[in-house]
């Protein structure tokens, strides 16, 4: 919920008036400065999520005067408020006051137009919106004018968001070895491509990328290439250096339904998300979709240890075979127990199955489909459905484990942690070392689901490195 309150010269609002704005949102006009120019603007505050001691909130700054070149938004916390987390700009708080300053790349500001950022805070006992808000140093009056900025503006760029998933993984110890993503950077320094589309139109390819280094993806550019026609994902990028890339997965076991067997590619619009406040796409999987890489560089193979993540949308299932992320045959075939360590999310009952009825998050370790220790039914693994979903599995001889979340707040939970399932061939492991995404190890395409981004380790993380990389998604702003 937001609310939006449009200010001119006839109109002004006590800051009791203010006080008593609703909390889930708050719009007031502002004024701010800048040199000999006609100023004003519309500030909406919106709270779009709260839990217990934490809440999400996006701010949107409307100008409704000449163009700005840089700007700084500060207002006061009325109830002790603190931004723990803050995109697409940068910020100080000193007790109340918070001054949020442009990143490099939404600092211009022209007539009519907005720029917009997004935080999660803390709070205790109540969370009132701010009470008042100013531009470049100019109190938010209402109207338009051309008074003298008391600020000057900034384009100092913002730094680089200093750690990422894998910069997280790489400090416990655990390296990644494959990072795939069309939403955003999952390395602080990462400034390359994300994914490839081809467009219907002429069968021209595009790479997209992200908008700043460590940033979200470039969706505009996307959108721009494939107005007006089709496009696919044909490449999802590996930011790991490896090149651990994800492409059409080749027929298997199950000959695709794409020609010469292969798997269909994703229709790059299907999935649309926000991630830090900007327009990004996941990777839509329909029945016969699907991407593989048989010939890696570093993946786990036979009992060594790795962890793997994956961001799925917890409402996009079925029961089919098998929406799988994480390590597979190399040959695209069934070679038998203990051959593959993947995440699967779905609600097929054929090998395991957790509590409720399902979607649940399991390993698909091949010839089965494991909750727990059991080969069938395990209690602990519970039926999870977030719209955006945090889905974890690690392995290590003897020795593994299920954990998930909701990607947009809160922590981690464990649903299983210990030794490999009480049926012959997996332990120990043979796992081969491809990566699969959408499928399962012998190229099964019924399954469905959709993914935004996920990494594959070397060595088996630890639950603190796991639950820094979870509150690093919630920062992410998946909505």
């Amino acid at each position: 919920m937001r609310h939006i309150s449009s200010f001119r010269r006839r109109l002004r609002l006590s800051a009791a008036a203010l006080a008593a704005l609703s909390t889930a949102g708050v719009g007031v006009a502002a004024t701010h400065g800048a040199s000999a120019a006609t100023v004003g603007c519309q500030v909406t505050y919106t709270v779009n999520n709260q839990w217990p001691g934490g809440f999400g909130a996006d701010v949107s700054v409307h100008n409704l005067g000449d163009p700005i070149n840089g700007w700084k938004l500060t207002w006061s916390f009325p109830a002790g408020q603190a931004v723990t987390q803050l995109w697409n700009g940068s910020y100080t708080q000193s007790g109340a006051q918070v001054t949020v300053t442009n990143a490099d790349y939404n600092g211009g500001i022209p007539s009519g137009g907005s720029a917009a950022f997004g935080f999660n805070g803390s709070w205790t006992g109540s969370n009132p919106a701010p009470s008042g808000f100013a531009l470049n140093g100019v109190a938010c009056t209402g109207g338009t004018s051309s008074p003298t900025p008391t600020v000057s503006p900034t384009t100092t760029p913002t730094p680089s968001p200093s750690r990422q998933p894998c910069d997280i993984y790489a400090a416990g110890g655990t390296p990644c070895v494959a990072a795939h993503s069309t939403t955003r950077a999952l390395y602080a320094a990462y400034n390359g491509p994300l994914y490839q589309v081809r467009r219907a139109s002429d069968n021209a390819t595009r790479d997209v990328g992200v908008l700043s280094a460590g940033g979200g993806a470039d969706a505009a550019a996307q959108d721009s290439f494939c107005a007006g026609t089709t496009c696919l994902i044909t490449i999802i990028y590996d930011q790991s250096g490896r090149n651990n890339r994800l492409t059409q997965a080749p027929p298997g076991g199950f000959p695709g339904p794409a020609p010469g067997g292969y798997d269909n590619l994703a229709t790059a619009t299907k999935a649309p998300t926000t991630v830090y406040g900007h327009k990004a796409y996941g990777v839509y999987v329909d029945p016969g979709v699907g991407y593989r890489n048989n010939t890696t560089n570093g993946v786990a193979k036979g009992d060594q240890p790795e962890g793997m993540y994956a961001i799925f949308d917890g409402t996009h299932y079925n029961g089919g075979c098998c929406f799988d992320y994480g390590n597979a045959e190399t040959n695209s075939r069934d070679n038998g127990n203990g051959t593959m360590e993947a995440i699967y999310f779905g609600n097929i009952k054929v090998w395991g199955y957790g509590a409720g009825n399902g979607p649940w998050i399991m390993a698909d370790l091949e010839n089965g489909l494991f909750s727990g220790v059991n080969q069938k039914y395990n209690a602990n693994d519970p039926t999870i459905s977030h719209r955006y979903l945090t889905a974890v599995i690690k392995g290590e001889p003897n020795h593994w484990a299920i954990r998930g979340g909701n990607a947009q707040s809160g922590s981690l939970s464990t649903f299983y942690n210990g030794v490999r399932p009480n049926v012959p061939g997996y332990n120990p492991m043979k796992k081969e070392g491809a990566i699969i995404l959408g499928i399962g190890g012998d190229n099964s395409h019924g399954a469905a689901g959709t993914f935004y981004e996920g990494v594959m380790t070397s060595g088996y993380p630890s639950d603190a490195t796991e639950n820094a990389v979870q509150a690093n998604i919630v920062a992410a702003g998946y909505r």
